[in-house]
């Protein structure tokens, strides 16, 4: 999906938001907290924005996030929303 390799046939285009950084949510679970930390930096200088294809794999990812002590919010249309809108920029490879 990040890579724009794949979609969901319910999406008009692939690829990702521009700018964003990659973290599945299958490594996220696998990580220490500390490991976490170690890869995020520190939680007062991040704001966190995560997103998935439907927003229920992020919505995941933002709890655990939140209760590590980061700024953290859910985009909840995440990439089937984002798909849609040609004004919006989007990255592949």
């Amino acid at each position: 999906e990040y890579r724009g390799e794949t979609t969901a046939p319910c999406d008009p285009r692939p690829g990702r938001i521009s700018g964003a950084q990659h973290l599945d949510l299958q490594v996220l679970l696998a990580l220490t907290a500390d490991q976490i930390r170690e890869r995020l930096g520190p939680q007062e200088d991040v704001e966190l924005v995560a997103y998935c294809h439907s927003g229920s794999r992020s919505e995941l990812a933002t709890q655990i996030l939140a209760s590590l002590g980061y700024r953290a919010s859910n985009y909840r249309g995440s990439w089937h929303e984002w798909s849609r809108d040609e004004s919006l920029p989007a990255e592949t490879g």
